[in-house]
């Protein structure tokens, strides 16, 4: 059987990060918008959701328009089942990833960021499946001494480290 791998950019709206994840349920996108708006007050998002059977619809909620345009564009060139894209704004990743890693439909998270991204994606003649992503860039080298001291004194200034 013939396997045609994708590398497709994610294109992240100005200001904001991407979380991309699998779940199996339909109740996906009410279960992560309840937990968005009681996690971070203020954070505005766009979600879809990639149903795998029946209709296999992108479900979709959201209280940015951008952003859920966004998401949508994303879960659809994306293709696989049961995945769901979620761009976030007015919140990071770090404030929400432990809440979406218990919503029971959430199987896992391939990645939370805002670099540049792109998602390797295989194609079958089923369909598609994530198989992996590129985050970001590749290493340089190894921090030096001053490099960590940078990398502490950042974290206490953005109030993630006392």
């Amino acid at each position: 059987m013939d396997v045609r791998i994708l590398k497709l950019p994610v294109r992240i709206p100005e200001g904001s990060n991407v979380i991309i994840g699998r779940s199996h349920f339909i109740k996906t996108v009410e279960d992560i918008y309840e937990v968005l708006v009681t996690s971070v007050p203020g954070v505005k998002f766009g979600l879809a959701f990639n149903e795998a059977s029946g209709k296999r619809l992108v479900r979709f909620e959201g209280n940015d328009e951008e952003l859920v345009k966004a998401a949508i564009e994303t879960a659809l060139n994306i293709g696989a089942g049961h995945i769901f894209v979620l761009f976030i704004r007015n919140a990071y990743p770090i404030n929400i990833l432990n809440q979406l890693k218990n919503v029971q439909e959430v199987v896992s998270i391939y990645v939370a960021t805002a670099n540049p991204l792109e998602v390797l994606v295989a194609e079958t003649t089923q369909g598609r499946a994530i198989i992996g992503v590129v985050d970001g860039y590749t290493p340089l080298g190894v921090e030096t001494d001053e490099d960590k001291r940078e990398r502490k004194e950042f974290l206490r200034k953005i109030g993630y480290k006392k």
